[in-house]
Order: structure tokens, then C-alpha cells, then sequence
């Protein structure tokens, strides 16, 4: 079991707040991290005729080497070994993902030293997505049991009448140390052609998001779901307040409602992902009402942006964004343009 450790103060201000109870008995809690990292464009170096992956070849304009695409799978071990290291010892239990090419990919990453101790298992489909990436989400047997795993898909029509092939949603249920939850991954549809034009394309993604929530909260109203992935939206776009239905308050969230504790930030300027001199917070997790209300089993504690300082570009024109594997076509051997999120849960032992 996860003891506290560094957040130890944090949690038991929190919980003397949240409940009023006296701690002159000692309690034992327990504290779980979960997490979502856009690893941008995580491409092994072979050939594979069924997706475009040209780029990210030996002959390709990138020039990818089996040295890049090991320098590559090494960064994101790193990054990921130090998701939610400041208030669990063993970081993360459960990691979704985006832009990755294949099961294979996932495979050499988890075998990457920075995490190769944690024995991370792999959730994944193929995606039909025309660019030939999915989603997935890397677990700790340790600390989660796989009961299920599916996917759903979404295809809608482009507005000369061909269809949009983009990536599969993954649902994947299973036991936090003992605990039953529900994690929806996702990587909605770009802003390709601007934000209005392609919003029905991500109004539609959620959509289906929604339906799979229901689905399960239908099932069991006491579901807890994490709703996790690169949204291409913000926390105030019509996507997710109204189509999956959000409130920054948890106060507010009732019934089937979705508590965002990424909407705040965003509002005061912070974000995953910069563009235009402007941030985008596009990538959340957001927590059902059971994870925020019930009592008994985990409850949401805290969110976090990982902001290292050596995640982000130290000059030039790009200064204080995410510090990118390329920039443009040259090669700079960073991250990801995207910076990972998670959250901490909490309960008594």
C-alpha cells in the first residue's frame, strides 16, 4: 500500500477542512496518482504500409534513427517516472496516452529504466486514425487489476462526404487497490481548419465520451470514471461543460456531472500546451461525482501540471513553450509539446 509521504501536511490540512475532524487519533491514509501524458508522436522506426508514417522513418524528412526513437522512449520514461513522485513514492498507478504509433511503442517504453522497475502492463487497440496514432494507458499490476477493456469508435462524415478517420476511444475498468473505476482515454479531433469549422467533429467525440459515461452510470450510479485525454479543447469550450457536462465547483457536481479542476487554471492563464504565445489547457482528467462526493474508497484530493524547468525551450523564438522533439524539421531531442497531467486520490485505510 502507498503511504503519504511528501503531501502529508497537504492531505491532513485538506481532510480537517473538508470533514472538521479532529486528528488526535491517528489515521492511516492511502494516496493513488493517475495520469494522462501526450507523448507527441511516439513512431518506432519500421515501416508500416497501413499508416502514414513517412516522417518517422531512417529515410524519412525527420531522419528517424533507431538512436532518436531510443532518446525519444528514454525522455518519456524520464518524464513519466516523475509524474506524482512529490506525493507518491511510486508515482503513477494508472497513465493514459496519446500519439503513440502502436502496441509496440508502449512496449519499448515501459521496458525504459526510469520506469522499468514499475513492471507497467499495457491497455491498447488500434486506432483507423489516417496518421496512424492511438490512444493507450500503461497500468501497475501492483496497484490496479484489469478487469475490461474496450474500444468505441468515431467516424463522422467531412463535408465532402468522406469519412473522418480519427482515433478510437478506450474504456478500460478495473480495481485501485480494491477500489472499481472506469477510465475513458481519449484524443479528440484536431482543430484542423480552425477552431469553429472542426468543433462539431469534437462536439461529436464527446458526445460518444458521454454516452459511454451513461452507459456505466446506468449500470451503477455510484460509478467512478475518469474521463482522461488530449481533448483539443479547452475546459470552457462547449465540448466539455455542455456536451459531457462539467462544473469547477465541486460543489455543483451532481447526478451525472463531471467535476474539471483544470477549468480554474485555465482561467488564470495556465495551460499544457502553448500556441501563438497563448496557452491551451486541452489536456484533463475529469472525475465523475462519486470521486469527488462518496464517502468510503478514493476521492479526488489534488491536480497537478508537471512544469519542470527543463521541459521547456531556453531560447529563441519558442522561449518558455514546451521543449518539442523537433522543431519544425530539426531536431532538438526534447518532450512533447504537450505536458503531462494527474491528479491524487485519497482514502482511510
Amino acid at each position: 500500500m502507498i503511504r503519504m509521504r511528501t503531501i502529508a501536511a497537504l492531505l491532513l490540512a485538506f481532510l480537517m477542512v473538508s470533514s472538521g475532524e479532529s486528528f488526535a487519533q491517528k489515521k492511516d491514509y492511502q494516496v493513488a496518482c493517475v495520469g494522462f501524458y501526450n507523448l507527441e508522436n511516439l513512431f518506432d522506426t519500421i515501416d508500416d504500409p497501413n499508416k502514414r508514417d513517412e516522417e518517422y522513418l531512417p529515410g524519412g524528412k525527420r531522419k528517424w534513427s533507431k538512436a532518436r526513437y531510443e532518446d525519444k522512449l528514454f525522455n518519456m520514461a524520464h518524464i513519466i517516472s516523475l509524474m506524482g513522485k512529490n506525493g507518491v513514492q511510486e508515482g503513477v498507478s494508472i497513465l493514459g496516452v496519446s500519439e503513440i504509433e502502436n502496441r509496440r511503442v508502449l512496449e519499448d517504453l515501459v521496458q525504459q529504466s526510469p520506469i522499468k522497475n514499475r513492471n507497467y502492463q499495457i491497455a491498447h487497440f488500434e486506432s483507423p486514425d489516417k496518421r496512424g496514432i492511438d490512444v493507450g494507458l500503461l497500468y501497475n499490476p501492483d496497484h490496479f487489476k484489469l478487469l475490461d477493456q474496450k474500444k468505441y469508435k468515431y467516424q463522422p462524415l467531412k463535408e465532402n462526404g468522406d469519412t473522418l478517420y480519427t482515433r478510437d476511444q478506450l474504456l478500460v475498468s478495473g480495481l485501485l487497490f480494491g477500489d472499481k473505476v472506469h477510465v475513458i482515454v481519449n484524443h479528440w479531433p484536431s482543430r484542423y481548419g480552425g477552431e469553429k469549422k472542426s468543433r462539431p467533429n469534437r462536439n461529436g467525440a464527446a458526445a460518444v465520451t458521454r454516452s459511454i459515461a451513461d452507459s456505466l452510470l446506468k449500470d451503477d450510479a455510484n460509478a467512478k470514471i475518469f474521463i482522461m485525454g488530449d481533448l483539443n479543447d479547452d475546459p470552457i469550450n462547449e465540448s466539455v461543460k455542455k456536451v459531457i457536462g462539467t462544473k469547477a465547483s465541486k460543489k455543483k457536481v451532481q447526478g451525472g456531472l463531471f467535476y474539471n479542476p483544470w477549468e480554474n487554471l485555465y482561467k488564470n492563464g495556465i495551460g499544457t500546451l502553448a500556441y501563438r504565445d497563448s496557452w491551451n489547457l486541452f489536456d484533463q482528467i475529469l472525475l465523475s461525482n462519486p470521486l469527488v462526493h462518496t464517502k468510503g474508497g478514493f476521492t479526488y484530493l489534488k491536480s497537478e501540471i508537471l512544469r519542470e524547468k527543463f521541459m521547456f525551450t531556453e531560447n529563441g523564438r519558442y522561449k518558455g513553450y514546451p521543449k518539442r522533439t523537433f522543431s519544425f524539421d530539426n531536431y532538438v531531442g526534447g518532450y512533447s509539446d504537450h505536458l503531462p497531467v494527474f491528479v491524487y486520490l485519497v482514502k482511510e485505510k
